[in-house]
């Protein structure tokens, strides 16, 4: 069940009914991937924001995260952060409201980055895909090539010790009022907990706006034969090549896979085209602009850096395998 189905509806009445655009031509989809897009990181970003203030709120977090980081298994809270990485249907960008608020609620910065790694490359849809498109053998194996960047790449972050290079959304976390004793009233609570959520949407809201607005112009107007022209003619640097494309883009896994099967019809080697997919979902220029919200330059670089290393080792490991 598509539960962003209502948007997309709505975007296109909006875009073909409203705006009367004429439906697939390039400012259509421009147009259309905006509203779709923009209202549904916006609803989530909004929805995730109070539920986390809410948790922060009435949740001991402390408890929360020793729980989490003090698995029996060497490594077990950034597996268990994965996994509910790859159960999240998001995108990178969709991904970025519930990362910010693991941030806000204290975990361990690499926990809360193996999270944000795992998300956007692994879903329940893709996973489909890939066994339809490719069958079991290569979709486990991408499924653990998704699962051990962000093990990876969430442990790396973490031992880098870059706490500090994290800009705090809330700057009247711990300010609470407790002149009065005894049980403060709901309406109380919420506004509390809304003015915090408000606040944070507020701050990263011009960047999801810009963020967006950039994906929606890419998706629209760059030809879909370009990467496959470049990518035949690359030989050993394809890999790196198809990372160094993908970037600029901006997509979910489900929307980039029906590519990777065009690439490989076309002769491009399946380790380029999982690359090119990884890449695509794992480490657009949108959410790079929307993440330079709550991360400084040396964590925001560290993390990107780390992300495409990984993505293109799996590339070549692809490559030699299959």
């Amino acid at each position: 069940m598509n539960i962003f189905y209502p948007i997309e509806l709505f975007a296109d009445w909006f875009t073909y009914t409203i705006l009367k655009i004429v439906p697939e031509t390039p400012l259509g989809e421009v147009v259309n991937f905006f509203i779709l897009d923009i209202f549904k990181i916006f609803i989530l970003l909004i929805i995730i924001t109070h539920l986390m203030s809410l948790l922060r709120y009435y949740l001991p977090i402390e408890k929360f995260k020793v729980f989490l980081t003090s698995r029996k298994f060497y490594g077990a809270d950034y597996f268990l952060s994965t996994c509910f990485g790859a159960l999240t249907p998001f995108c990178s960008c969709s991904s970025i409201p519930l990362f910010i608020g693991f941030l806000q609620s204290g975990l361990p910065l690499g926990v809360t980055f193996a999270f944000l790694i795992t998300s956007p490359l692994i879903n329940e849809i893709a996973i489909s895909l890939f066994i339809g498109l490719f069958g079991w053998k290569v979709t486990l194996a991408y499924l653990g090539a998704g699962i051990g960047i962000g093990m990876l790449g969430g442990f790396i972050i973490g031992k880098l010790k870059m706490e500090k290079y994290v800009i705090n959304l809330t700057k009247d976390q711990g300010k609470k009022c407790c002149c009065k004793k005894g049980k403060p009233k709901f309406n109380q609570v919420f506004f509390i907990i809304s003015r915090e959520a408000w606040g944070i949407v507020g701050k990263v809201g011009l960047y999801i706006f810009v963020g967006v607005a950039i994906g929606a112009i890419i998706h629209g107007f760059v030809p879909a034969d370009f990467f496959e022209d470049y990518l035949q003619k690359a030989g050993l640097i394809a890999v790196p090549l198809a990372v160094i494309l993908a970037v600029p883009l901006y997509s979910n896994a489900s929307g980039v896979i029906p590519i990777i099967q065009a690439l490989v019809a076309k002769g491009v080697s399946l380790g380029t085209g999982l690359a090119f997919m990884m890449a695509v979902v794992g480490l657009s220029f949108p959410e790079a602009m929307m993440l330079k919200r709550v991360l400084k330059m040396p964590l925001l670089l560290s993390f990107f850096g780390i992300v495409t290393l990984g993505i293109i080792l799996i590339g070549y490991l692809f490559n030699f395998l299959f």
